[in-house]
């Protein structure tokens, strides 16, 4: 038979495995949701939002080591009836003769075994979790760097002027003003930002050649984590499962609530999105706000080029502007050329003598 479907046999099927593998995540999600939902009428829940890692690693360090301590399993596959099995093999006849056999063995697991599978239950995907987050921002800063220019290039090498023209403090942005930790943190998260695509693609391509193999009976161990421990997953005999049935027979009752009670929270739930959002468009519907007053103009300094009469004239050569551009911390047009010239030369905007550099200079398209 190439791959197991039934429900024979003490090993799982490829399907448990990944139902129970999959679990975790969708508690993770039922969690933050009900939570999210929640947290529309009470704010401080978003303090534990804000901590979600470490809340739920938490969370998941409980009911692990409660599992593993009472079922020899992790919480997910003692919800489908798995339990984890040290493996050891013996070989029958010659060890080197053609008729050597190896012969797998189950045991209970050892103490170190359930603390290496806590490691890989909890304190693994908590630490894949933060490398996650640590690339998506280091990612979006790289986005927004090489649409907007990087912040220090942008605003560390500004120099204010006081109406003379002489610099009054300059805010040069260099590594000696940077704390050692600071620069230390830049350097961890860009390590991070390049090694964790690698890392995440040679675990994803290792999980995907350990699910194969299990698929097609090639393997009894289900992942790399597994493989690393010597255990195997099987299905729990019948005498551990009335065991357990007899350890709970007194909590039989309150389970079936329980179940009862989280059908109704999930339903209640859902009401309170559709009921919170419809509250917020009709709230929010008939509200139309004026538009904002536009900006005061800039104020022209007394040592700066005075304006021209005529706004299509540039106020650097008194010519028709050609190819008009902005200077951002001031708003006005020039021609390209003579602002570039320009603000290259005296590291200011002609008219208000703010502070400017040629990363300031924005290329107006009204004309096109």
């Amino acid at each position: 038979m190439l791959f197991q479907v039934g429900g024979q046999g003490t090993r799982p099927t490829f399907f448990e495995m990944a139902a129970a593998q999959q679990l975790p995540s969708s508690l993770r999600a039922a969690l933050t949701y009900s939570l999210g939902v929640l947290a529309l009428r009470r704010p401080f829940i978003h303090k534990i939002l804000d901590y979600e890692d470490e809340c739920f690693a938490l969370l998941t360090l409980v009911l692990e080591t409660h599992s593993l301590r009472t079922t020899d399993g992790s919480f997910a596959e003692s919800l489908y009836g798995l339990r984890r099995r040290a493996v050891k093999i013996k070989v029958k006849g010659d060890n080197k003769g053609p008729d050597a056999r190896e012969e797998i063995n189950h045991t209970g697991l050892e103490k170190r075994q359930k603390i290496l599978s806590v490691v890989f239950l909890v304190i693994l995907p908590y630490l894949r979790s933060k490398l996650h987050s640590i690339y998506n921002k280091e990612r979006e800063a790289a986005l927004q760097a090489s649409l907007w220019g990087h912040e220090d290039e942008r605003f560390g090498d500004a120099n204010y002027f006081d109406g003379d023209g002489n610099p009054i403090v300059s805010t040069s942005g260099s590594d000696t003003e940077d704390s050692v930790r600071e620069r230390l943190r830049k350097k961890i998260r860009k390590i991070i930002a390049a090694c964790y695509p690698w890392i995440h693609a040679g675990n994803e391509g290792l999980s995907f050649a350990y699910q194969l193999l299990y698929l097609l009976d090639a393997t009894g161990f289900y992942s790399l984590g597994l493989h690393a421990l010597g255990i195997h997953v099987c299905r729990a005999t019948g005498q551990e499962l009335a065991v357990q049935r007899a350890l709970l027979s007194c909590a039989y009752g309150v389970l079936d609530y329980a179940q009862t009670g989280l059908i109704a929270a999930v339903f209640f739930f859902k009401m309170m999105e559709w009921w919170y959002q419809s509250a917020e468009e009709r709230m929010s519907a008939p509200t139309v706000y004026p538009p904002p007053p536009p900006p005061p103009p800039p104020k022209v300094a007394k040592e700066g080029i005075p304006l021209p009469t005529d706004r299509t004239l540039c106020p650097l050569c008194s010519q028709k502007r050609a190819n008009p551009s902005v200077v951002s911390v001031s708003g006005l047009v020039f021609c390209y050329s003579c602002v570039f010239r320009y603000v290259s030369q005296y590291k200011r905007c002609p008219v208000t003598l703010m502070p400017a550099t040629v990363d300031h200079i924005r290329r107006l398209f009204h004309d096109v």
